[in-house]
């Protein structure tokens, strides 16, 4: 027995190890479904007006529905979709209630980009959302060809005049047939803890396999 001391030893510090990893993406896996619940609880929210000087922290993905007008020159942002291909997402200035706030209309194709889109009165359900898409790998925004990149909402805001205010339209009415809503969902969240749980888990229990069989083979040799 004593000489397999040190064997187990080492059996036990792996096997802590890859338990103590499991239980840990068993909390993540509890924590990220919470998360999810609450995003998805907030997107279907019974919609209210768009508050004033609303919070990314408290406000991000509140339902929200306005009544009002597109005025002014659309922002395109390139884009690609699964079903769609390349297209650009328009966002563009939205008079409500005197105020001037930002929504994101949806998914065009890339041939529709200079087509005429008439300004009608139009009420917009949509979530608020402050998205984090730059980072060091995001090329500059061509302001001049209108190609945008990244949807920055205070230099969109600078860019519009309107305050920095984002509303991801879910629907518009009257619906304007050549705009795809592209609402925010909770898709792109990654949730993969389960496999990883799996993984672990797994690990461990190959590991107790290989260490019997060691064992066994070990007292058979008599070595």
């Amino acid at each position: 027995m004593r000489r397999n001391l040190p064997f187990l030893a080492l059996t036990a510090i792996v096997l802590s190890l890859l338990v103590s990893l499991g239980n840990w993406q068993v909390r993540r896996l509890a924590e990220k479904t919470a998360y999810i619940a609450e995003i998805e609880s907030k997107l279907t929210a019974a919609p209210v007006a768009p508050p004033k000087n609303a919070r990314p922290e408290a406000d991000q993905f509140t339902s929200v529905i306005a009544e009002g007008r597109f005025v002014g020159p659309e922002v395109h942002m390139l884009v690609s979709t699964r079903d769609y291909g390349a297209g650009y997402r328009i966002i563009q200035a939205f008079e409500f209630n005197n105020r001037r706030l930002m929504v994101d209309r949806g998914y065009i194709r890339l041939e529709s980009k200079d087509a005429p889109r008439p300004a009608v009165y139009t009420t917009v359900l949509g979530n608020l959302h402050w998205p984090s898409e730059r980072d060091q790998y995001t090329p500059e925004d061509d302001v001049q060809a209108n190609i945008w990149y990244a949807r920055d909402v205070p230099k969109l805001a600078a860019e519009l005049g309107a305050e920095p205010l984002l509303i991801i339209a879910r629907q518009s009415t009257p619906r304007d047939g050549t705009i795809l809503p592209l609402p925010v969902d909770t898709s792109s969240i990654p949730n993969r803890h389960l496999e990883y749980i799996i993984t672990w888990y797994g690990l461990a229990a190959v590991w107790v396999l290989m260490t019997i069989y060691f064992l066994t083979r070990r007292s058979r040799k008599g070595t």
